[in-house]
């Protein structure tokens, strides 16, 4: 087994694992790290794709496929990853790799499932289920969340129905085709395994569509998926372990948003 091969196996899943983007940028391995075996990692464009190169050496996903990107700007992401890597190489501090390989392994074959699975999230999204009490936490939902049903229905075409409390509100065909339609627009593995990261990362379909077509920053993105927990925090203190959890999840929608816009230029 070569050291590339030995690489492959303790940073990310083996050939026929299934790959979830999220999962995926989630891990958390406890194997021990990988020795760097490289001085310097850059791309090069080859046969149309802008490839990941370890001292000149095309490098692999765990399927044995090779890392490719669409643009110099989403090849340079992972480039940079891979060069700050010191003596050894923590796949935790390699967000945007762990995308990219799943995108190149698993969403690539999977392309409508999904977008399919992006546009389910409407059917219940974050942003539609509204507090029936607690004036300040009405308040702060309003605030965040409004302007993305604004962005739904202004820009989408999407008017969607809420709900109080957890009592499911079924939403009208016509706003889940349009949310749909606006996923499906979407295009290459790489951008989709970045928007569905962004999609579980809020549980808001809404919310990332709205950041991946700069209705809103990404700062301001977060700040709506956590409207609740924010909320909560102001008045009961915040939990530090909570805390250690969303800052690991900021710096992987960080890796996603980067990755779509880079994926575009």
């Amino acid at each position: 087994m070569t050291m590339r091969e030995d690489l492959s196996k303790d940073l990310l899943p083996v050939h026929g694992e299934d790959i979830d983007p999220v999962e995926m940028a989630r891990r958390d391995l406890k194997k021990s790290l990988p020795k760097r075996f490289y001085a310097q990692a850059h791309f090069e464009l080859r046969d149309g794709g802008h490839v990941l190169l370890l001292d000149g050496r095309p490098a692999q996903t765990p399927g044995r496929n090779r890392i490719a990107l669409p643009t110099p700007a989403a090849a340079q992401l992972v480039a940079d990853e891979w060069q700050a890597q010191a003596e050894q190489i923590d796949p935790a501090t390699m967000p945007v790799t762990r995308i990219v390989n799943s995108a190149i392994d698993g969403v690539a074959r999977e392309m409508d499932s999904v977008r399919a699975e992006i546009a389910r999230y409407a059917g219940s999204d974050l942003v539609c289920y509204r507090a029936s009490e607690s004036d300040g936490l009405v308040q702060a939902q309003a605030q965040h969340w409004d302007p993305v049903l604004a962005f739904a229905r202004d820009t989408l075409g999407a008017r969607l129905v809420l709900a109080e409390g957890v009592m499911f509100a079924e939403q009208p065909d016509h706003a889940l085709v349009a949310i749909r339609q606006a996923v499906d627009v979407v295009e290459g593995e790489m951008a989709l395994a970045a928007l569905h990261v962004m999609t579980t990362l809020t549980g808001s379909a809404l919310i990332a569509l709205a950041l991946v077509r700069k209705h809103f920053d990404l700062e301001a993105a977060w700040s709506a998926a956590h409207a609740d927990e924010d909320y909560q925090m102001r008045i009961w203190g915040a939990d530090a372990e909570a805390i250690a959890r969303r800052n690991k999840r900021w710096l992987e929608i960080k890796a996603a948003h980067d990755l779509f816009q880079a994926s575009h230029i």
